[in-house]
């Protein structure tokens, strides 16, 4: 499969952003928020999840086991279970069981109904099935509408999100004629419940997925707001559940974390409407449909008392591996297995939540986790089309309801995708001039990003002829066409000073003890006796110097003394273009840099979050488990290192101080959020008299190098522009993140400082 070449690529984005994209970010942003507030009102949420996971591990660990106790416990139901190797092979299956039990003429043709099922798309089932002459009718309401359409899910909970309710009427008005124009969502579902109705009653085959399998009892557990699942599984005679092996659980006990979570993950329910759980075979049918009001008896039939159903019903189990064992044997795929199909990855992304998933997907599967699926079972090509939406802010991290890492899967894919590419005939130049660890064929675009640390470096010791040069148009159109940076997008302004050089010229270390001294000698130090290593990630180095600047004399005036030695860059650069074995090496070479600072009891502080993040979170992939526990416990953003001297006795006072009410709007970086650092920061801007509000935004849009990029400048200004239309109206506004503050710069058309340099001692940037 071709990529799309960047033009193609932004084109593709334009077109969704105006065609679907105020549906999606209506749906998916509504059920985000639902999400976040079950949530928060979940008190064991954490156990919840835990358990969940440890569930998930296990299975898939045992899975092969699993297999043959749901094998057996379906057998002695008298069902049957088939283990299918791939697509074509699960379709032929069920293809011969709807074959065998459809008319006995030859005149009608065999009819299957469906309830929704992630899995049927991923094999193409209703295609394979039509291809066979049989007739194959979705029930679910969404997969219904998009069958109608020939359309594609955009969203693997919501399907049909993306059209509006006025888009569906028209569609039904125009497929179906009816006497009266269909107009409100009433008339539109109550004609589906009665059209779908007369189809499942008369059908010969129902097929359905399953959310969950219970190995030991051959349970299937089906989760959903329509009652068409389970009408699909207990009306016709012979009932097929089709599910990906990685949905096996093994006893019914293990279903209680995930019937739980999946609804609160899914759309912010407490619970879904409909919760079934099925032995099959069952009796069919439930429900005598010429004799409606007669009441269901224990026999499970409808009419006389005692009436039972079809003796010779038929329940096949079709386990679909597809790439999936080969998964469970790959260690950075693995994780993927334990996803739930919940949806909570699409819906707490900016980024889908103006593509959805015809932008922000693969052949079958969209949102965050899908770049593990898609490369576990349609291969890496698929994945590559969509991989690079995901910025790797952790959003989906903190929204899984088992804790999936979900941006290190899109990062490994992102990696191998890099290295399958063949080297260009000019590589070997590149290799000689770039100080990674990557092999030939990686896009130059995404190799300068990974190397932004040397390019600033670069940039800063020739500056002011630099900005001068990046400025120029032939300089723009060519770092257009060569590395795809938008030149709309406006470029950092590198200083010929970096704040190593500055630190050094003032005095270094000697320096900031006397001013630390003297600060805790006219009493606004705090009661502790601790050193500071700050941390110059690239951008504070090279181009915002400033809000270095103030986090040192911060420290200083609550009485801490400060170092800013040169150290290596953190490997967030690299990580975020799929660059692991160089990301590796600069982790190492920061731990290498920090051990003797560790060692010597002195605290690492961090101004950029995504840097914080990267020694948080990756550095445990990257590094011995020792070394990335002992700098995880040793870092610290630094507002919440600043929160925690004021908490231990040193005087606001001492710092830039607002008048007890003075507004201020502050947008935490995505990462930062994600390890629980905004909260810190809104303490210190309040113990310092400022009134804070913060954004409700996910995201600013901007994420580090993808806002540059030609392909995706659209998208990420439509991102921008929804936390932008929060903010404009506040007298100051603040931001953590690097890329924030340059993107609400950008679009409120002001400056943007980090909230450090609001406190820091006298006047903001002074």
């Amino acid at each position: 499969m071709a990529q799309r070449t960047r033009s193609q690529q932004a084109d593709r984005i334009r077109h969704l952003l105006e065609t679907e994209g105020d549906a999606i970010h209506a749906q998916t942003s509504a059920s985000n928020a639902r999400r976040g507030d079950v949530y928060d009102a979940t008190d064991d949420l954490e156990a919840l999840r835990t358990d969940a996971r440890a569930i998930k591990e296990d299975a898939i660990d045992d899975l092969p086991e699993l297999i043959e106790t749901v094998r057996e416990a379906v057998e002695a139901n008298g069902g049957t279970v088939y283990v299918a190797d791939d697509a074509a092979d699960a379709n032929a299956y069920v293809a011969d069981v709807v074959e065998q039990n459809g008319p006995t003429d030859a005149v009608d043709e065999p009819s299957v109904v469906k309830s929704k099922s992630m899995t049927t798309e991923e094999i193409d089932l209703n295609d394979a099935l039509e291809a066979d002459g049989i007739a194959v009718t979705e029930t679910d309401l969404g997969e219904w509408v998009l069958q109608v359409a020939d359309d594609t899910p955009s969203h693997i909970v919501g399907p049909a999100m993306h059209l509006s309710r006025a888009e569906i009427a028209d569609l039904f008005n125009e497929r179906f004629d009816p006497d009266e124009p269909f107009e409100t969502a009433g008339e539109l579902t109550r004609f589906a419940r009665d059209h779908l109705g007369e189809i499942i009653t008369d059908a010969d085959v129902g097929i359905t997925g399953a959310n969950f399998v219970v190995a030991d009892s051959g349970t299937i557990t089906l989760v959903t707001n329509e009652g068409n699942a389970r009408k699909c599984a207990v009306t016709p005679d012979t009932h097929v559940a089709i599910a990906g092996v990685e949905k096996l659980i093994p006893t019914l006990s293990d279903l209680k974390p995930f019937v739980d979570l999946i609804a609160k993950s899914a759309t912010g329910q407490p619970i879904s409407q409909y919760v079934t759980m099925l032995t099959p075979p069952t009796d069919s049918p439930t429900l005598e449909f010429d004799s409606p009001d007669e009441p269901i008896t224990a026999g499970g039939g409808g009419g006389a008392a005692g009436a039972t159903g079809d003796p010779d019903r038929e329940f096949h189990l079709v386990l679909l591996d597809n790439g999936r064992m080969d998964m469970r044997e790959d260690d950075q795929l693995r994780e993927t297995l334990y996803c739930i199909r919940c949806g909570a990855c699409s819906n707490s992304c900016a980024n889908f939540q103006s593509v959805g998933g015809h932008g922000f997907g693969g052949e079958t599967y969209s949102g965050g986790i899908a770049t593990g699926w898609e490369a576990g079972v349609h291969g890496q090509d698929s994945a590559a089309e969509f991989n690079d939406l995901c910025t790797g802010c952790t959003n989906c991290v903190d929204a899984c309801p088992v804790k999936i890492d979900i941006p290190w899967i899109n990062t490994v894919v992102r990696d191998r995708v890099n290295r399958s590419d063949e080297p260009e005939a000019y590589d070997f130049l590149v290799d000689g001039l770039t100080p990674d660890e990557e092999t030939g064929g990686l896009d130059p675009g995404k190799r300068f990003f990974g190397n932004i640390g040397t390019v600033a470096k670069a940039a800063s010791a020739t500056a002011p002829v630099s900005n001068w040069l990046a400025d120029a148009g032939p300089v723009r159109a060519a770092l257009e066409r060569t590395l795809g940076i938008d030149r709309r997008r406006d470029l950092p302004t590198f200083r010929r000073e970096s704040l190593v050089d500055w630190f050094e010229k003032r005095g270094g270390f000697a320096a900031s003890s006397r001013r630390a001294d003297q600060a805790a000698a006219r009493g606004g130090g705090a009661d502790v006796d601790r050193e500071v290593v700050l941390y110059p990630d690239v951008y504070t180095n090279y181009v915002d110097t400033e809000r270095g600047k103030a986090a040192v004399r911060t420290l200083e005036a609550l009485g801490v003394p400060v170092r800013v030695p040169d150290l290596p860059e953190s490997g967030r650069a690299a990580l975020s273009q799929g660059m692991i074995a160089t990301a590796d090496r600069q982790a190492s070479r920061v731990y290498a840099a920090l051990a003797e600072d560790l060692d010597a009891g002195r605290d690492v502080v961090v101004i950029e979050p995504s840097d914080l993040a990267a020694m948080h979170r990756e550095y445990e992939r990257l590094l011995p488990e020792s070394s990335s526990e002992r700098l995880r416990e040793g870092s610290y953003e630094i507002c919440e290192y600043v929160y925690g001297l004021l908490e231990n006795g040193a005087d606001p006072s001492a710092l830039s101080t607002g008048d007890g009410a003075e507004p201020v709007a502050y947008h935490s970086h995505c990462q930062q959020r994600t390890l629980d650092l905004e909260a810190p920061t809104v303490a210190v801007l309040e113990r310092c008299g400022y009134a804070p509000t913060t954004s409700d935004a996910e995201c600013c849009g901007m994420a580090g190098s993808f806002g540059y990029k030609r392909e995706y400048y659209e998208l990420s200004m439509d991102v921008g522009e929804r936390l932008a239309g929060q903010l404009e109206g506040a007298d100051t506004v603040v931001a953590s993140g690097t890329s924030c503050g340059d993107q609400l710069e950008t679009l409120l058309e002001r400056d943007v400082p980090h909230p450090i340099e609001l406190l820091t001692p006298g006047s903001y940037r002074a």
